[in-house]
């Protein structure tokens, strides 16, 4: 059953049904819409107005009583569609002018008035009824009047081109609404919203559940697409886990810090993380950063649990709303993490800074590491020379058998320009001396040397440290002769030797044995080390590095004192 209403067109008077009057209602007031901007618009509204109720008479002439809408539809065929009557008088225009614009310009035109033909009354929305993985390309289709099977083809090709297409189908399918009810469905295809549309959707609706043989590019695209799209929920599973991984470890490290945060003994403490200075003058910054960041996290996570739950079917999808809500809260989270991150690497380099700047103890007048000023007094080293040696003054890692705990003197500048000069000094009686040390060089112009007190300023006797690097030296060499042709020693000796021969994965680190023989005719005080001062040496120095420890003084042969 269906009401009637009573309408006067023209001054006559007509029974309509109401989803007909409707109808008649906005494709007359579309009409004055479409007219109504140009010059005599109302009067050709009034012309086709006229011309409706003409033909309502004759359907009335017939017997019909009342006007339904399949009267109404097909009076609107015969007359036309708004912006099919525009377009008619736009070329009536058109001809009238004496062809200005080119070929060119009619083309286009042609291809603008055809895109809109397609798209006219339509709104793009994911086609669930033809989807293979989201129903992009499908809805796309359903906007432009086109073959789906086109745009899956595309994005396949746009894929190999560094992801292009998958990113954009990833985007399109979280943008993009999916037309779930009648009302939606129809807006895709730009049709009226009617109950005798709605009524065929449901229709429709029922009627796919008859499927047909897809055909063979269709059953191929449906598995490459199926391929990606298990790819793409794979990674975004991966993703997901780590993620809650990350979420977690922030958690434990945030609550550690916020519950003891100037307690230097807890391993995520503000204060061995350099922040406690950040935490006493300015805390809002790490709640910012600490909010921030659990938002950039969890929103992904939510979003990723999300898609496999609507994909599976147990909830609905997000809407296009909510979509962007989420997406502005991580932006806006971003935004907040990125200027919070860099004022905490400030105050961050600055507490390692002083850190470090109060860690280092003096020598002679150099700041150094504790450690290394610690083995210069042990060894009772002078550092008479010190300059261009980029802070290195002791080092530790290569000792030749291999112990990375061993330090020794060392030096370095990539441009051969350190002037490096440690001196130790011991009274002797008149002999003759032997001053031995272990020593490495990447180049010529290292020297051990040996004087005495009340000789000039000049070494007495020098020898140059041989320059093999940090591979090899002689006393690798030696160890590796001697584990290969001496059968004979002991076990304890052979291990040490093997230790030698093993380090640096069996390519020594460039150590050798140096020797220094100095006269002393009367009791003096002997003065003995490493220089790379070509002033002092006589010649250039040509090595990048050196490295030497284990200096040793013994006497070997008496000599009588002169008066």
């Amino acid at each position: 059953m269906k009401k009637n209403i009573t309408i006067n067109l023209c001054g006559r008077l007509f029974q309509i049904d109401e989803d007909a009057y409707e109808l008649l209602q906005k494709y007359i007031e579309s009409l004055r819409a479409s007219f109504g901007k140009q010059e005599g618009g109302e009067e050709i509204a009034d012309d086709i107005e006229e011309r409706i109720a003409e033909l309502f008479d004759e359907l009335k002439a017939n017997g019909i009583e009342a006007i339904t809408i399949d009267h109404v539809k097909d009076i609107i065929t015969r007359i036309g569609k708004p912006e099919q009557l525009a377009s008619e008088d736009e070329k009536q225009d058109d001809s009238k002018e004496d062809h200005r614009y080119d070929s060119f310009r009619s083309a286009a035109e042609g291809v603008y008035e055809n895109v809109r033909a397609r798209t006219a009354g339509k709104r793009l929305y994911r086609n669930p009824n033809d989807k293979m993985v989201a129903g992009v390309m499908s809805g796309i289709a359903a906007y432009t009047n086109t073959d789906p099977a086109i745009w899956r083809l595309l994005a396949v090709l746009f894929t190999f081109f560094y992801g292009i297409g998958l990113i954009a189908y990833i985007v399109l399918a979280i943008v993009l609404p999916q037309a779930n009810s009648p009302e939606e469905k129809l807006q895709m295809e730009g049709k009226d919203v009617t109950p005798q549309n709605l009524a065929s959707v449901v229709v429709d609706k029922q009627e796919e559940e008859i499927k047909q043989r897809p055909s063979l590019l269709r059953f191929l695209l449906s598995i490459l697409l199926k391929i990606f799209f298990g790819f793409f929920v794979g990674i975004a599973a991966i993703l997901c886990v780590a993620l809650c991984i990350g979420f977690l470890f922030v958690l434990v490290v945030t609550v550690s810090a916020l519950a003891f945060p100037i307690s230097s003994s807890m391993p995520f403490s503000l204060e061995s993380m350099g922040l406690s200075y950040l935490y006493e003058h300015n805390p809002w910054v790490l709640l910012l950063f600490c909010g921030s960041l659990f938002v950039m996290l969890l929103v992904p996570i939510y979003a990723i649990i999300h898609m496999m739950l609507s994909l599976s079917g147990k909830v609905k999808p997000m809407g296009t709303g909510q979509r962007i809500v989420w997406i502005v809260l991580w932006i806006i989270a971003l935004c907040c993490l990125v200027p919070c991150s860099i004022t905490m690497t400030e105050y961050n380099k600055r507490h390692f800074e002083r850190a470090a700047q109060e860690a280092l103890a003096s020598f002679q007048g150099v700041l150094m590491e504790e450690f290394d000023s610690d083995y210069l007094k042990k060894h009772h080293w002078q550092l008479l020379k010190h300059e261009n040696c980029n802070d290195s003054y002791v080092r530790r890692g290569e000792y030749f058998t291999g112990n990375r705990n061993k330090r020794y003197l060392d030096a370095w500048n990539e441009d051969c320009l350190q002037i490096y000069q440690a001196e130790k000094q011991q009274a002797v009686e008149p002999g003759q001396y032997s001053i031995t040390c272990n020593a490495r060089a990447a180049g010529d112009g290292v020297y051990i040397y040996a004087t005495t007190r009340s000789t000039s300023d000049k070494p007495s006797v020098m020898t140059q440290v041989p320059a093999y690097g940090n591979e090899g030296g002689e006393i690798w060499q030696s160890a590796r002769i001697q584990l290969e042709h001496d059968s004979t020693m002991n076990d304890k000796n052979r291990q040490y030797l093997k230790t030698i021969s093993e380090a640096n994965f069996g390519k020594g680190y460039g150590w050798s044995h140096v020797e220094v023989l100095i006269n002393v005719n009367k009791p003096d005080t002997l003065c003995y080390g490493i220089s790379t001062d070509s002033g002092f040496t006589g010649h250039p120095n040509e090595s990048e590095w050196f490295s030497a420890c284990d200096f040793k003084v013994e006497r070997i042969e008496k000599v009588k004192s002169k008066k």
